[in-house]
């Protein structure tokens, strides 16, 4: 019986054919998914449709701001009634009667009760400290704090000598507002989007592209009162008869904004 045999290939030429052949399907690997990478089919059958990487266009993100100046028309005082003595009730109960004749006060001086508003009330003993020795109690104080809301500006010294003659003995500061800020918070936003706009045609004409739309628009900020300024001017004075006297001034109410725009090369 005749038996033929093949001559085995070389270790290192049997390795190079494996290598060639698994280069050969890895080269028809990648052509068959060339066209899926370049071209997706429409659901409809219709042509491919083209895929392009789109650079992101140019912007401008800028920010501004409207102010608009205006007279108030309310005012905020903080005052309270501040009592000692011995014991602890005896200094809340000194406070109350006290705190009741300033609220009879305050309806006798036309102020509405839902423009009162408790807005402290504290009680803390009281001590003595004297070099190398403890503490001595000296006693209770008793503190109730109240907020007003005047609507009538012509009103405001008259109050506050009301308040002070009924048993406060501490103010703490005063404030001026506006009832119903709206309106001019609506005029500096329209400052506000005019300073936008020509800010950004600004940077445009310097950059030498046209200025294109609007991305977005945000807002923040909004009433930004100055302190009160007492005898700022005189010709806001409150003549009330020889009552203290309070001067409102003006108050600053700003809106800022940001935006982005588009830049067309």
């Amino acid at each position: 019986m005749t038996r033929s045999f093949a001559a085995a290939a070389p270790p290192a030429l049997s390795n190079r054919m494996l290598m060639m052949s698994g280069a050969v399907m890895a080269a028809a690997a990648l052509l068959a998914a060339a066209p899926a990478a370049r071209a997706q089919s429409q659901p409809d059958g219709s042509a491919p449709m083209m895929m392009h990487a789109m650079a992101e266009r140019p912007a401008l993100n800028l920010s501004a701001y409207g102010e608009v100046k205006t007279a108030p028309d309310m005012a905020t005082i903080s005052f309270g009634v501040v009592t000692e003595a011995i014991t602890a009730a005896g200094a809340m109960s000194q406070n109350a009667t006290q705190m009741n004749q300033v609220m009879a006060a305050l309806r006798r001086a036309g102020i509405e009760a839902r423009d009162v508003q408790t807005s402290g009330l504290n009680l803390s003993a009281q001590y003595d400290y004297v070099q190398n020795e403890p503490p001595r109690l000296r006693g209770y104080q008793a503190t109730n704090q109240v907020t007003v809301i005047i609507n009538d500006l012509t009103r405001v010294g008259t109050t506050a000598d009301a308040v002070v003659a009924a048993g406060v003995n501490q103010i703490n500061g005063i404030g001026f507002g506006l009832r119903d800020p709206s309106a001019a918070e609506n005029q500096a936003r329209l400052i506000a989007v005019r300073n936008l706009q020509a800010k950004a045609a600004l940077y445009a004409n310097a950059l030498g592209v046209e200025l294109g739309g609007i991305r977005s628009l945000s807002e923040g900020g909004g009433n930004a009162p100055r302190p009160p300024m007492l005898y700022a001017r005189a010709e806001m004075a409150m003549d009330s008869g020889g009552s203290t006297p309070v001067a409102a001034g003006e108050l600053t109410v700003r809106i800022d904004i940001s935006g982005v725009y588009d830049l067309n090369r």
